[in-house]
């Protein structure tokens, strides 16, 4: 599953101990993987109404950010419209690492599993709200680029549609720039002009029969059939130009559509270049013939994700070196590209900003000074859910004795608290999905 439960409990023996009991019986009834999560604690913790007030306020910046991240995902999709089985694995957390390095591939899950505090992004000599400050304006200025950047992309997208539909029409509306050509009219006649018209299918022995009788001064036998759909067939004629209006309406009272069309090579022209550019714009924000990072031109040691899971210690480590998660594939064009940077950067920031919300509302629960653990639960399937929220619930039912009996029973109100009671628990609860493609 791509769903995580990351809880905290105080760090006092016997809750140590809780935890230990937790992970035995998740471990033995297989309902989830843990692991210790660790989290920076940014000195100075600030007053108790400055907490509260960072905790409404990372609510808000959690739930921004986690919006932020499926637009995002949801905008590499569409642009990867023709490799839509790849986008999963476009969606990556490669943050902090350097320029030469882009190309690495850090899963999601890994990220999150193996999660560290980015020192370098969010210094923890800084306060608290310092920190919630930088996340809130990094995450303010990748929506504002993405704003700016898809919407010049949908205006190419629109462009390109409105011109492919021109194509895809029938006789009477498509564009028949890519159907006719100089070949199929009399042209620079002082005298003369080539007319299109539009017949029925039934109709076609009636047209060949009467076409140069229709009006005085139809060119005989000067009638082909250029292209043709279900419906009918489009043919040229010629005459004089000082009966097209007397034709135009004699063949219509035939069920003969002239269609409105001059020729005009350097429009023709001007149309399929337009279409051909739209079309390589459009592809080039996908894709490009940039040479990529080849496998073992990297100077850079080698680098193994390390993992402490709770319980595990034997359990060996996630992810793979960085030469094997060099890039070998063609190069990406720059909306792609700027997505994939922006997207790992944003969900870095986004857990982050789930591990500042464990560590305010952990000081908020549990009181100074700080101590408590975090850990991350991965429940092993859906259907496991529920048993594990039981397991959790007996485990910790002695923090808070109130809040364990409203999850058994919704009619029991917990005084002095305005969350509905399902997202109230004993214990410090965030939850984390990565089905962010949903």
């Amino acid at each position: 599953m791509s769903e995580f439960w990351l809880i905290s409990a105080p760090g006092d023996k016997e809750n140590l101990q809780a935890l230990e009991r937790m992970n035995t019986v998740t471990s033995k009834s297989n309902l989830s993987y843990n692991t210790k999560f660790f989290i920076l604690l940014p000195p100075p913790v600030g007053t108790l109404d400055s907490l509260v007030g960072l905790s409404d306020e990372l609510g808000k910046l959690d739930t921004f950010a986690e919006s932020l991240i499926k637009r995002m995902a949801q905008s590499v999709a569409e642009v990867m419209e023709d490799s839509k089985g790849k986008v999963q694995e476009n969606l990556l957390a490669n943050g902090g690492l350097k320029e030469k390095m882009k190309c690495l591939k850090i899963d999601l899950t890994s990220f999150v599993t193996h999660f560290e505090w980015d020192m370098a992004k969010y210094p923890a000599k800084q306060p608290l709200v310092g920190v919630v400050d930088t996340l809130r304006k990094q995450l303010a200025q990748i929506e504002t680029d993405l704003k700016t950047r898809t919407a010049a992309y949908n205006t190419l997208k629109t462009n390109l549609e409105n011109l492919q539909k021109k194509s895809k029409g029938n006789l009477f509306t498509r564009t028949l720039s890519d159907i006719v050509s100089k070949e199929d009219f009399v042209l620079d006649s002082e005298y003369l002009v080539t007319l299109l018209v539009i017949v029925p299918k039934p109709h076609y022995i009636q047209w060949q029969k009467t076409y140069e009788s229709l009006s005085d001064m139809v060119v005989p036998r000067s009638t082909k059939l250029i292209t043709e759909d279900s419906e009918g067939g489009l043919f040229t004629v010629t005459l004089f130009r000082k009966v097209i209006d007397d034709f135009k309406t004699k063949a219509k009272e035939n069920k003969f559509m002239v269609r409105e069309f001059y020729y005009d090579e350097k429009e023709i022209k001007r149309e399929r270049e337009e279409l051909t550019r739209l079309l390589s714009d459009k592809k080039q924000q996908y894709q490009t013939s940039c040479v990529a990072l080849k496998k073992g031109s990297s100077t850079f040691p080698d680098h193994k994700v390390k993992v402490t899971p709770l319980g595990h210690p034997d359990r060996p480590a996630a992810g793979q070196t960085d030469r094997e998660r060099e890039s070998e594939g063609e190069g990406e064009g720059p909306l792609l590209r700027w997505l994939k940077v922006n997207f790992s950067e944003a969900f870095i920031a986004w857990i982050h900003i789930k591990a500042l919300r464990v560590f305010v509302e952990s000081v908020l629960r549990y009181g100074l000074p700080v101590n408590f653990q975090a850990v991350l639960l991965q429940p092993h399937k859906k259907s496991s859910t529920k048993r594990l929220r039981e397991v959790l619930n007996s485990v910790f039912r002695h923090l808070d004795e109130v809040a364990a009996a409203s999850i058994l029973d919704a009619s029991v109100e917990i005084p002095g608290l305005q969350l509905n009671n399902q997202d109230y628990f004993p214990y410090v609860y965030f939850h984390i999905d990565l089905s962010l493609l949903d």
